[in-house]
């Protein structure tokens, strides 16, 4: 299993192009699952539903299955939130996990950079950066993949991505 992180600035058009490269990398048969950082009060369940209600009566967890899905919902009740080597430890064996967020853990990442966004490319200040997916030609020795051309953009995600066990063994270091 492998690891590839997204990064890049609100409106780059990062979750776009996950939607686009998953297909392709399905088509090509990998598995791939999703980490995405969110914001602080989101929320997955829906205000009444029975998950909803055991969640707001204190339960720390609340699994909901059916026969298409199943979702694990975690409250940290004031805990610290996981680092990313945790999640990933609870993460089902795929092909490759993409992160999208999680900017300060350590792994490799393709910057997402949209030049009608007006916001500065992210690599020069950030080491852990390795590839960039652009929609204009960018000054570097990273290589670098248009936003349209999918094929190119999954070929560097796989070629740029580390073994999960590497980034778990950060968290063991780091312990």
């Amino acid at each position: 299993m492998k690891v590839i992180g997204l990064a890049g600035w609100s409106g780059a058009g990062k979750t776009t192009l996950l939607s686009r490269v998953i297909p392709h990398l399905l088509g090509r048969g990998l598995r791939v699952s999703v980490i995405k950082h969110a914001h602080h009060e989101f929320d997955v369940d829906i205000p009444g539903k029975d998950s909803w209600v055991h969640r707001q009566s204190g339960a720390t967890e609340v699994l909901v299955s059916s026969t298409r899905r199943w979702a694990l919902m975690h409250e940290l009740r004031g805990a610290n939130e996981p680092r990313l080597p945790e999640l990933l430890a609870k993460m089902a064996r795929v092909d490759l996990v993409v992160v999208e967020g999680f900017k300060r853990e350590p792994l490799n990442k393709i910057e997402v950079h949209r030049a009608a966004n007006g916001k500065p490319l992210l690599f020069p200040d950030d080491a852990g950066i390795v590839g960039i997916a652009s929609d204009v030609a960018v000054d570097t020795k990273l290589p670098v993949a248009h936003l349209d051309d999918i094929e190119a953009v999954a070929a560097l995600m796989l070629r740029s991505a580390i073994p999960v066990d590497d980034v778990l063994a950060t968290s063991d270091a780091d312990s």
